[in-house]
């Protein structure tokens, strides 16, 4: 086959069978970067493309939210915390981690995340009696990695280049140092690939540095830290932090995203992140420090020690939306890495293969393999072309004709001046000599004594197309070669049939659902005369004895209630009690102080049909499975956020719910449940005996219990204020209770008695009194409108004497040996117990 015939779409699909994303690509790259038509983006290790939809969907968000500093705490600089600290979370799932072991810090970029490391990092000089610390880099390693030596240098640490080949020749079969006490820190810095050439390190010299089996580890005693320089590796490719635990790693996001630029991350490893020290602090890192004094407690969250000032919160907001338009777009890392390595593959193929008409080659490829697999090469060719007479031609020639094409590839050393030397063969003393001669990094001086002082680079994405590779191979062909064009065919052929180890897919770990019991309680609705009653004492049922008068569970957090007569409890509290909750585009809980209309979302669980429905006015019915009786598969969407401050993990339910919420809330949002096997404790509260109690998405507490005899007390206040109300209109008992949104209500005798009893018993089940629960302007919206007003807030304040506590959390104490379903039901008696003198009274 000539080259015309090779440079085809049918010729690449025959050679590599991995492109696109399903569906129709072509129609994805018109509506998402149609602004690049005409032109031939191939600098993508330089900065990759963002798709129109991130910034659109970017600038509606901040178009329609206040987002405030989030050092503040009003209602917008809430917003932003729990926005920035949700997008902490995604980038830790992107890489496969969680909060336990490993922290973001955001930094301006991947530089100023390598410079916080140097200027934290504990360096120790030599001493007499021991060797000082070593900072050790590979040669093939980023400019802003090997300056960090300029920190180091004045401290007498030793600053030691190591080449890859000396890494693994070097290394012993075993851990050194074992039973040998010493903790002189060191750092070795690696690219998991490099930004010159492509090539990629295994990610396995993580644990064999720590563990002293590789160079220089295994020649110098002390405990050894890992920096995974990972800026260029995710661009195209998934990081898996379980299998690589390094200890720091830094990133820009505008190397995966495109948008925003000025932005990065360092991740470190929480066990490694304690032998950071600092001395400068800014404002938002100190947990306490005088002005008058030299007395400074640092922050002890790992993100608020190092992150000085005020982060850059709209740019980080922006990184949600960079992740959810790239897994929209591509469905997963693994498909990027097949994409575009192949698209590579293909380019690196032909190239190495093209030559002049005399049979000389065209291109030099500066590689270390010939393109395997995407376990050992990224997707970055690096190479100079040569004329007919085997001569260089100069990058900035080739520069400056692919620009009159519209084809845009990076030329010059790509701020690795050690790759560039290894594979130019280019020596110490020529590059000095080279800058004698007027060469500087970035300048068009390609030549020096006919040598080549850089190379043409040439980077893919995964919005690249395969026309890319094909104008660029027919731009050089046109441009470069001397006619005709051949192809060196036994290369080719070579090349064809090379075994090609695709990477195996990696499986995430399957979630396993732990599915409790579905109890298959009758549901009885309220009659006509209960609902007639709501809230009310029975005088007639038990005297003067507490009963329980209503049941009422909030499937979904922060929207309407649904009561229930009998309604089984299982171990979070009331079954399905806030399971779900609403979050906004950028996996923020969305609450009825935010958005008010939630109230009017009516959720209803149906036990015989295992499924929880979706009800309000104006839309269609959908419904959600309340169990999943399989293994979640491996591509639902794990999620983490945070619910009063706690971090959460949770699973999406799925378009259907997120389509349906949106249209009616009128903004983007999803429907997320907690993660089955996932644990949250509550709280302990100052002043009152805890147990162990395991929460759902509730803010605080497993339950919430009001007394009517409060809320009538409230209401007649309410009463004497209506004068004052500009006409508000007065709201009856049933409209408070359904404002202060309790699970139980009781009929008791005295108004806030509850607030001194320590325990109680509903029926058969005994239940621990945890504390008042503290109010908030949530309590004015009306649940069957959802307007808003001051009421029953003021009046609460003023019968409390400005405390505005109101009700009771409670968390249930269920038999341990018990296996039979434990019941509420509504009429069944209440007996408290109050606290002993010697217990604190809140």
């Amino acid at each position: 086959m000539d080259f015309h015939q090779l440079c085809t779409f049918e010729t690449f699909q025959q050679l590599w069978s991995h492109y696109g994303y399903g569906g129709n690509f072509p129609d994805v790259i018109e509506e998402e970067f149609r602004r690049i038509k005409g032109a031939t983006y191939l600098d993508h290790a330089a900065a990759t493309l963002y798709p129109e939809s991130l910034v659109r969907d970017y600038c509606r968000d901040i178009s329609t939210n206040v987002y405030g500093n989030p050092h503040s705490h009003h209602p917008s600089s809430t917003l932003t915390h729990d926005t920035v600290e949700g997008v902490r979370y995604r980038v830790l799932q992107h890489f496969n981690t969680t909060p336990e072991e490993y922290s973001v810090i955001f930094t301006s970029g991947c530089t100023a995340a390598l410079k916080l490391v140097a200027e934290s990092f504990p360096w120790r000089p030599p001493t007499e009696s021991e060797a000082g610390s070593h900072f050790c880099y590979l040669t093939d390693s980023h400019t802003s990695v090997v300056g960090m030596r300029g920190l180091t240098s004045g401290r007498g640490v030793v600053a030691l280049p190591v080449s890859p080949l000396e890494l693994e020749n070097r290394a012993k079969d075993e851990a050194q140092g074992e039973g040998v006490i010493c903790e002189t820190p060191h750092l070795f810095c690696y690219p998991a690939q490099s930004n010159f050439s492509g090539r990629r390190y295994p990610l396995s010299h993580v644990k064999s540095i720590q563990a002293r089996r590789l160079y220089p580890a295994c020649d110098h005693q002390g405990r050894w830290f890992v920096l995974l320089d990972a800026a260029s590796y995710v661009s195209c490719s998934s990081l898996n932090l379980q299998d690589c635990p390094a200890d720091f790693i830094p990133i820009s996001f505008y190397k995966m995203f495109g948008f925003p630029t000025g932005l990065g991350a360092l991740l470190v490893r929480n066990d490694a992140a304690g032998i950071l020290k600092k001395t400068y602090f800014g404002g938002g890192t100190a947990a306490a420090y005088l002005s008058g004094e030299d007395y400074y407690v640092q922050a002890a969250n790992i993100s608020d020690r190092f992150e000085d000032g005020t982060v850059a919160f709209l740019d980080i907001i922006a990184v949600n939306h960079g992740f959810e338009a790239l897994y929209r777009i591509t469905g997963s890392m693994h498909n990027i890495q097949q994409h575009t390595f192949g698209l590579a593959r293909y380019t690196y193929m032909l190239l190495s293969s093209l030559c002049h008409g005399n049979g000389r080659p065209v291109a030099q490829m500066y590689t270390e393999g010939q393109f395997e697999s995407p376990i050992t090469q990224g997707a970055i060719l690096n190479f100079n072309l040569m004329d007919s007479n085997g001569h260089i031609i100069g990058y900035s020639q080739v520069h400056r004709m692919a620009s009159l094409y519209n084809i845009h590839v990076r030329t010059g050393c790509f701020c690795n001046t050690g790759a560039c030397q290894s594979f130019l063969g280019i020596t110490n003393e020529q590059m000095k000599s080279n800058l004698q001669a007027g060469h500087v990094c970035g300048d068009n001086i390609d030549l020096v004594d006919g040598q080549p002082t850089g190379s043409v680079r040439v980077s893919f994405g995964y919005m690249s197309t395969f026309e890319d590779c094909q104008k660029f191979l027919n731009f050089v062909a046109e441009c470069f070669v001397e006619k005709p064009v051949t192809v060196d065919q036994e290369r080719m052929q070579k090349l064809k049939t090379a075994t090609t180890a695709s990477e195996a897919s990696k499986e995430y770990p399957l979630i396993k659902v732990t599915n409790g019991e579905i109890y298959k309680v009758e549901e009885k609705k309220p009659t006509e005369a209960s609902l007639k009653g709501f809230g009310r004492r029975d005088s007639n049922s038990h005297g003067e004895a507490y009963t329980l008068t209503n049941i009422y569970i909030y499937p979904i957090k922060s929207c309407g209630a649904y009561e229930v007569h009998d309604w089984p409890v299982g171990q979070l509290g009331l079954l399905y009690d806030r399971g779900w909750m609403v979050v906004n585009g950028n996996g923020v809980c969305l609450s009825q102080k935010r958005e008010t209309r939630l109230c009017l979302i009516r959720p209803q669980v149906h036990l015989p049909s295992n499924k929880l429905l979706l009800q309000a006015s104006g839309m269609d019915t959908i419904s959600v499975p309340l169990e999943n009786n399989t293994q979640l598969h491996r591509g639902i969407r794990v999620c983490h956020t945070k619910v009063c401050g706690d971090r959460v993990e949770t699973v999406d339910c799925g378009d259907e719910a997120a389509s349906w919420l949106s249209d009616f809330l009128g903004q983007p949002c999803r429907l997320i449940r907690q993660r089955p096997d996932f644990t949250r404790e509550m709280k302990k509260r100052l002043g009152r005996a805890t147990t162990s109690s395991s929460l759902s998405l509730v803010n605080e507490a497993q339950y919430l219990m009001i007394n009517v005899a409060s809320v009538e007390l409230i209401q007649k206040l309410m009463s004497s204020r209506q004068d004052d109300s500009e006409g508000d209109q007065l709201l009856d008992t049933q409209n408070v209770i359904s404002r202060f949104r309790a699970n139980l209500v009781i009929a008791g005798v005295e108004p806030f008695e509850e607030d001194n009893w320590s325990h109680l018993i509903i029926g058969s089940t005994r239940f621990m009194v945890a504390g008042p629960c503290g109010r908030c302007q949530m309590v004015g919206t009306d649940q069957d409108t959802g307007t808003k007003t001051k009421e029953p807030l003021m009046s609460l304040s003023a019968a409390r004497t400005g405390k505005v506590t109101f009700g009771v959390y409670l968390s249930h104490q269920l038999p341990e040996s018990s296996t039979a379903a434990t019941v509420l039901s509504v009429g069944s008696l209440v007996q408290p117990e109050p606290h002993s003198s010697s217990t604190i009274q809140l």
